[in-house]
């Protein structure tokens, strides 16, 4: 980080000269107005305010607690031990990055003059932008936010060794030196480098180390998730777990706890959303797309298709304002059965499963 944003960040707050004059422990009243420790975002931000930034406060054991907001922390310099849970400790070192959801309890051990760390305080609301900044849809970025955003109780925490990832640094440096100058364009220029910030943690997926219940079961999902995205024309619930050297059975009852889908929904989940940005984004004639993102038999496209996006490819396109193609999408084809579960020709492609009701 840069010096002249470090030296913002090492000056000695009030709370912490208390703490060096010495006054006995965080004062809980700074924080919340509850019996039980947890801070209240509305001792944080002004009022219309969705994201705050302030220096981790040191000299002191910061006693265990929960949000009612996301929080990011970010470790400029030194390093920071915390506690999540009772049971995971983690020793944040320079450049690492810590996200706890709301449900996430968290304690955090006596910090040095030169443990720097910045505290993001985080409404949920705030990623909406960033998510609809983001043309291409994405299952892990979508996990990830169901994270952040509190969304599955069992979730309790994104741990991103970043030090060497160049991009996220420079994301993350960029939004503490928006909040610090109080910029004028602050949620703005924020947003916008948390959407990117989400593209690239989605991009360095094995870099992220999940927490919460079951760990390393969490991690086993967000392997397969990775797996997905980069293997979505031909990839197989065989081959991965293979990779992953666990039974089938055991990865597809994961995968149907933790994301509420099993393996081949995820694949047609993601192939369906490939299959739309090349719709918005390309001149690519249908039978390219079919073949780019998987599919050989059309008449399940199209059915996938219009149960994601309430239309077919062709309105699709012509939504987006998507330049025209050479080849356009023909009608769609008629099916055997319009009431069946399986196109006609399931039994010989068994790649090609059901896309369930209303996904």
């Amino acid at each position: 980080m840069r010096e002249e944003l470090l030296e913002q960040l090492r000056k000695i707050t009030p709370e912490e000269q208390a703490l060096l004059d010495g006054a006995e422990g965080v004062r809980q009243d700074l924080y919340t107005n509850k019996a039980e420790f947890v801070i209240d975002s509305g001792h944080l931000l002004e009022k219309g305010q969705l994201i705050e930034l302030r220096p981790h406060t040191r000299f002191a054991y910061f006693p265990r607690h929960r949000h009612n907001y996301v929080e990011m922390i970010y470790m400029c310099a030194g390093q920071t031990t915390h506690v999540i849970n009772r049971k995971t400790r983690i020793i944040l070192q320079e450049g690492d990055l810590l996200f706890l959801s709301q449900n996430t309890y968290h304690e955090i051990l006596p910090a040095g003059k030169d443990d720097i760390a910045v505290n993001f305080i985080i409404l949920p609301e705030f990623f909406d932008r960033p998510v609809s900044m983001i043309e291409q849809a994405d299952i892990l970025r979508d996990f990830l936010i169901s994270t952040l955003a509190g969304e599955r109780a069992d979730t309790g925490y994104l741990y991103i060794q970043a030090r060497h990832l160049l991009p996220v640094e420079n994301l993350i440096e960029n939004m503490v030196w928006a909040l610090l100058s109080k910029h004028p364009m602050m949620d703005s220029i924020n947003q916008t480098s948390m959407g990117l910030l989400l593209m690239n943690l989605s991009r360095f997926a094995f870099s992220i180390r999940r927490g919460g219940q079951g760990e390393y079961e969490q991690d086993l999902v967000f392997a397969v998730l990775d797996y997905i995205e980069h293997h979505y024309q031909s990839g197989t619930l065989t081959e991965i777990c293979d990779m992953l050297h666990q039974p089938v059975y055991s990865v597809s009852k994961l995968l149907k706890k933790r994301t509420g889908r099993n393996f081949r929904d995820l694949l047609h989940l993601k192939r369906i959303q490939q299959a739309a940005y090349l719709l918005a984004n390309t001149t690519l004639p249908a039978d390219r797309i079919l073949e780019q993102v998987g599919y050989e038999n059309s008449s399940y496209f199209y059915r996938s298709f219009r149960a994601q996006y309430g239309c077919s490819p062709a309105q699709f396109r012509k939504q987006s304002g998507a330049p025209a193609s050479h080849t356009g999408f023909p009608a769609e084809p008629a099916w055997k059965d319009a009431h069946s579960d399986q196109p006609e020709g399931f039994a010989e492609h068994p790649h090609q499963t059901h896309w369930p009701s209303g996904q």
